[in-house]
């Protein structure tokens, strides 16, 4: 009976965090670790510090990035490589959209490019559907590929223990993350009717409500934030080659080697100061970048929820292993949907991983298996109401990116189905390969 009502307060939480949404996650995480503890007697477990360290140290050297003009000065250069290959659009928006993501650890950087790919689009009689649905689900299957996002922190910070390193995590999603991001493409050539021949185009067009964007190109970009994108993007290849040599990992004059987790912590936070000696920022507008604001909400909400979940899962330990546990061990695949629509709820793969990942530790299933579902919760675009869609469909004058009648049949659904079941089928294939 205890844990029936304790499940009661864990989903009610979740609840009220989801639709608040933003550190509301968070927040209301606290309310039910409150009401577990001081109410139902139970015990809290260890805060997430590992986690939280990490995701702070990413977020303030991304921050510091984007305050120099590195993340305007990326999203130029992918302007002028979408511009320069207009026929090919709704194959190359995405990838950049997904690489974007990869490099940074946010899928908010796809805003800047989404009038350019309309603009590219409608003026060369592509219907903006296409490569516009392709590129926002794209931008979301980056996250679990990158190396600096929240989400992988908290994988790196649960799998470590276990043997495995960033690089095994990455060998395994950024293939079939890719892939995925392909295929979802390939299935986009085909959408819904050429834009000359669709009727709620030809119909606004009719009524002039189709109006020409207008797009500033030349805004100059600081030679600071050409130097800021370089310098962090060679901290990010340095993160991954400390992840392939743990020579480098290595305290000169000791056997001690750093863990991925601290080595993160610890050069993150001087690559931070790196790019401030190089590239000057103003140092008060760091914490008004887009960047930190995401990252500060990733942070809140797996304080809370991740704290919830460790504290709930600890009590009740033996009683889900006994239960479902076998379950769990003999058909493990079916765990791609816990996580799954566990994300769908939560709008955060950095929650969802951080908060349901151990649960997949404790009901018995090997974490090899689990790395090759790390992709499952990239399913934001499941609900058209996530901030990527949103602006995506406000973006398309011509009306074809679009929510259906029917709520959940609207552009991003197949796209992202696609890029999700073939991520996780060769994310499962590909981590029984490699590891």
């Amino acid at each position: 009976m205890d844990i029936l009502i304790q499940s009661i307060i864990v989903i009610a939480v979740i609840v009220l965090g989801a639709r608040t949404s933003g550190v509301g996650l968070g927040i209301w995480g606290f309310v039910g670790l409150f009401v577990l503890v001081f109410f139902c007697g139970l015990v809290p477990a260890s805060p997430p510090i590992d986690v939280l360290l990490i995701i702070l140290a990413v977020v303030t050297a991304a921050s510091m990035m984007d305050a120099c003009g590195g993340v305007d000065y990326l999203v130029r250069i992918g302007s002028r490589i979408v511009r320069a290959n207009p026929k090919h659009i709704t194959f190359i928006a995405p990838t950049l959209t997904w690489f974007f993501t990869v490099l940074t650890g946010t899928s908010h950087t796809m805003y800047p490019l989404l009038p350019v790919i309309y603009e590219v689009s409608v003026s060369n009689k592509i219907r903006p559907e296409r490569p516009l649905a392709a590129a926002t689900v794209s931008s979301m299957a980056g996250i679990t590929a990158s190396p600096v996002s929240a989400a992988t922190a908290a994988m790196l910070a649960i799998m470590a223990p276990h043997g495995y390193s960033l690089v095994d995590i990455l060998i395994v999603t950024v293939p079939s993350s890719f892939i995925g991001v392909i295929l979802s493409c390939v299935y986009s050539l085909y959408v819904g009717k050429d834009l000359k021949d669709d009727p709620v185009y030809l119909d606004k067009l009719k009524r002039g409500e189709i109006h020409q964007v207008e797009l500033n190109n030349e805004t100059p970009i600081p030679a600071a934030g050409r130097r800021a994108a370089l310098i962090f993007s060679l901290g990010v290849v340095w993160v991954i080659l400390c992840g392939l040599f743990p020579v480098l990992r290595s305290v000169p004059g000791s056997d001690t080697t750093l863990s991925m987790s601290t080595t993160l912590q610890i050069f993150m936070m001087t690559l931070a100061a790196i790019i401030y000696i190089f590239c000057r920022p103003k140092i008060e507008e760091v914490v008004k970048t887009p960047t930190i604001r995401a990252g500060l909400t990733a942070l809140i909400s797996i304080f809370g929820l991740a704290w919830l979940g460790d504290t709930f899962i600890g009590e009740h330990k033996t009683l889900l292993l006994d239960t479902i546990g076998y379950y769990a061990t003999a058909y493990p695949w079916s765990f791609a949907f816990v996580l799954f629509f566990t994300s769908v709820v939560l709008f955060s793969q950095a929650a969802t991983i951080r908060t349901v990942m151990p649960l997949g530790l404790t009901l018995g299933i090997p974490p090899v298996f689990l790395i090759g579902l790390y992709n499952a919760p990239n399913t934001h675009y499941f609900l058209p109401t996530y901030g990527n869609l949103v602006a995506a469909i406000a973006f398309d004058q011509t009306g074809t990116t679009r929510i259906g009648r029917f709520i959940l049949n609207h552009s991003f659904m197949i796209p992202g189905l696609i890029q999700s079941g073939v991520s996780i089928i060769l994310g499962i294939a590909l981590a029984n390969i490699f590891l």
